[in-house]
């Protein structure tokens, strides 16, 4: 390839493709460059690092897996299902990856390992999102007024165990289902509205 018609997308593809075939431990500068046909001082022009250049491909793959989340955030669905429904759709990419394609999730993973400011910002980037979810059920009166940001914290840590990746291993296990719909019903319910309990009559006498 011409060095001229070398691009950051095109280095990124060519990145992916080779920490699918070697692994992170041994994918390199040099195995992209040669891949893309051209010296590792190309590569290093558009990313100044190995590590930079890891940060990017993480990022791209995080992305895209935002991108059906950053959707039903942003939708008109009834806040209560539009909750419930991202954090559904959480799950199921979670899943559908670590299940689908391990070896692909564990190249990820171990990615994410050496990347902690980008793992950050991704996940500040969900929480917003869900506290967004939950400013539109306060403002809407179908949930009750509580901190958006506070609950969208809460929320997300008593969900980990549904997609954080080193609760991987029981996300195959009978039940999960089951206990899954069981906690965001038993999280919607604690959003609901309070209502007044009804008044004891006096008794007479």
């Amino acid at each position: 390839m011409n060095d001229s018609v070398l691009t950051p997308e095109r280095i990124l593809a060519a990145a992916e493709d080779v920490l699918r075939r070697y692994g992170p431990g041994k994918a390199t500068v040099v195995d992209v460059a040669q891949a893309l046909g051209v010296s590792h001082g190309s590569v290093y022009r558009h990313f100044a690092s190995k590590a930079a250049l890891r940060d990017a491909v993480l990022r791209g793959w995080l992305e895209r897996m935002m991108a059906p989340l950053r959707a039903i955030a942003a939708s008109r669905t009834a806040p209560p299902a539009r909750l419930r429904q991202w954090l559904a759709t959480l799950r199921s990419i979670k899943r559908d990856k670590a299940l689908g394609e391990p070896e692909l999730f564990a190249t990820y993973g171990a990615l994410a390992a050496d990347a902690r400011e980008v793992i950050g910002e991704h996940v500040e980037h969900l929480r917003e999102q869900i506290a967004s979810i939950v400013a539109a059920g306060v403002a809407s009166g179908d949930f009750r007024q509580v901190d958006a940001r506070a609950t969208a914290l809460a929320i997300f840590d008593a969900t980990s165990r549904f997609h954080y990746p080193g609760m991987a291993h029981l996300w195959g296990t009978p039940g999960e289902d089951a206990a899954f719909a069981q906690l965001v019903d038993l999280l919607l319910a604690g959003l609901a509205p309070t209502t007044a309990p009804p008044r004891r009559r006096k008794s007479a006498g």
